[in-house]
Parts: structure tokens; C-alpha cells; sequence
């Protein structure tokens, strides 16, 4: 059975019955399938943000930006042109941006990801999660665990199916990082960067935010 993407999740609660149908039915097949969160289209903005982010600098922004104007102009095609154009005007949203309101105030240590540790298991699926970063902190002599993840979608993404990104995140830093640290829940974010929408666990454990995330995979169980 192929392993599910956050993303693949929120589409199947947009199918219809028929679809969900032929979604399950790929979901058993036992062709190999690579998942990339947010898909290679928009991997540039994406990765700059993430840099900038490490970096606590936008200068990885200005630099990809310039770059994929240059793209742009040679670009001899209409739609990778458009592809490039939307990369940028995402890029431009974040130029000035004040990325310190998803970091904590204490300097933070950033932990090497690891492909072997990707996968959790719910409901009998294999999800797989792919934060940009995991970072340790000290706060209050204790240290404490938090992470963030970076998503684009065309339209952008309801406030509800990104607290399904922080769900299970969330649960990724308990099965892996919890017996070292404190997950800190205002530190578990998903951010959607067409929107600039951010969504915390926080949100999801203070029930301001419904938590989508069991009841869905519930529903693909059911169907398989």
C-alpha cells in the first residue's frame, strides 16, 4: 500500500464518492509513488522561504527572486512562464516579511531530518511528513522541541486542512523527539505561503481550529 501525503488527505475529503473510489483503489496499488509536499511547482519559493527562515535573513528571498526573473525573461514558454511568475509574486509577499513570528525568542538549534523517521503510522496508513525544520530550544531551563512546515496550493489552503498539517506534525514530534524534549504547541506551525495563512497546534488543542485529521482517515479506512 502506498504511503499518503498530508496533501493527498485533504483532496480525498474534496472527492466525491465515485473519486474516492478510484483513490482507493490507486492507494492499494503497489506502484511506487514519490510524494512531495506542495509538488515541484512551487519547490523555489518554497526552499528560499525555508532558507530564510533557517537564516533568520530574507536574503535568500531577494537572491531567488532575481534569479527566476532572469528565468522568466528567457523562458521561450507560456506556462513555465507563468510558473516562474507566480514563484515570484509568492517571493515578493515575503521580501519584508518579519519571519520572527514563527520563531521563538531563544536561539534556536535546527535537528538534521531523517528519511528513516519520516513515516508515522494512524489508522493502519503510513503518512509521511516532511517539515522544512525541527529546531530545539531553551525556555524557562527546559528544552523544548518545535517545527515548521512550508506548503503551497494554487487557491490556498482553509484554515481547517492546515490544522491537519499541525496535527500531524504534532504527532511527529511526539513518536520522535519526545523523550527529550517538551513539544512546545504554539511552535508546531504549517504555513501556507500563496495565503500567508499560519495555523498552530495550538489552535487545534484550544478546539479554535477543528481537528479534521482522524475523522478523515477514519473515512479512507473504511473504504479499503
Amino acid at each position: 500500500m502506498k504511503k499518503l501525503s498530508v496533501k493527498e488527505i485533504i483532496e480525498f475529503r474534496n472527492k466525491s464518492a465515485r473519486r474516492r473510489k478510484s483513490f482507493i483503489d490507486s492507494l492499494k496499488s503497489d506502484t511506487p509513488k514519490l510524494i512531495l509536499e506542495g509538488g515541484d511547482y512551487w519547490v523555489t519559493c518554497i526552499s528560499a522561504i525555508s532558507n530564510s527562515y533557517k537564516l533568520n535573513d530574507t536574503r535568500p528571498i531577494v537572491a531567488k527572486i532575481v534569479e527566476l526573473e532572469g528565468k522568466f525573461e528567457h523562458s521561450k514558454y507560456s506556462r513555465t512562464k507563468i510558473m516562474y511568475k507566480r514563484n515570484i509574486d509568492i517571493l515578493r509577499t515575503y521580501e519584508t516579511a518579519n519571519l520572527a513570528n514563527w520563531r521563538p525568542l531563544s536561539e534556536l538549534r535546527f535537528i538534521r531530518k531523517s528519511k528513516y523517521n519520516s513515516i508515522i503510522l494512524i489508522e493502519g496508513l503510513q503518512i509521511q511528513v516532511t517539515p522544512n525544520h525541527v529546531f530545539a530550544f531553551k525556555e524557562d531551563d527546559t528544552d523544548k522541541i518545535g517545527a515548521i512546515w512550508f506548503i503551497a496550493k494554487l487557491n490556498g489552503f482553509k484554515a481547517s486542512e492546515l490544522g491537519m498539517f499541525t496535527d500531524i506534525l504534532y504527532r511527529y514530534l511526539k513518536l520522535n523527539f519526545s523523550s527529550d524534549y517538551v513539544i512546545d504547541m504554539k511552535y508546531c506551525i504549517a504555513v501556507d505561503v500563496c495565503s500567508g495563512l499560519d495555523v498552530r497546534f495550538s489552535q487545534l488543542s484550544d478546539g479554535e481550529i477543528p481537528a479534521l485529521l482522524n475523522s478523515t482517515l477514519g473515512e479512507i479506512r473504511k473504504l479499503l
